[in-house]
């Protein structure tokens, strides 16, 4: 594990050196980075570090995204979300896959009352529609290995959230 300084990041190279795989789940919100915080995480960040992965050697890169992601989009989430989707296929890795799962369910270590409150819901809805509106965080982390170990057909594969789910039991 290397620790790096995101607001430095192309001083970390080496840290992105001699890696096949990338994973990428890096993220935050827009309540605790405020708008421009969470642009410059989610995507300056993560773009950022798809090139030095590539630069590194990586071949397939795994991102992270989000259900209706979209760059043009009037939505902010729903826009950088899309705009990064953008910016790491243009990357040129040999494959690209990037998961777009629903609302994630995990247990969180920090307070976010409203997100727990859409997390019970979408857990009781679950239960009726268990692919359709959420993913628990265990199944996206799964597929996320298995595209790896089968990788799909394509340069670029996009898996929405019930592919997650399907790939996540696999």
């Amino acid at each position: 594990q290397a620790v790096v300084d995101f607001e430095r990041l192309g001083e970390h190279a080496a840290a992105f050196q001699g890696h096949d795989v990338g994973f990428c789940c890096l993220g935050t919100t827009r309540a605790k980075a405020g708008a421009d915080g969470f642009v410059r995480v989610d995507r300056d960040y993560v773009a950022q570090a798809a090139e030095l992965a590539r630069a590194g050697g990586c071949k397939h890169f795994v991102l992270q995204s989000s259900r209706g992601a979209n760059a043009q989009s009037r939505f902010l989430y729903l826009r950088v979300k899309g705009e990064v989707e953008n910016l790491v296929q243009a990357v040129g890795f040999d494959h690209c896959t990037i998961l777009r799962p629903a609302v994630l369910l995990c247990k969180r270590q920090e307070s976010r009352p409203m997100e727990w409150i859409v997390q019970q819901f979408f857990g009781v809805v679950a239960r009726v529609f268990p692919t359709a509106y959420s993913v628990p965080v265990e199944t996206v982390a799964r597929a996320m290995v298995a595209c790896v170990l089968q990788p799909g057909e394509g340069k670029v594969q996009v898996l929405e959230n019930r592919a997650i789910h399907e790939l996540g039991k696999a």
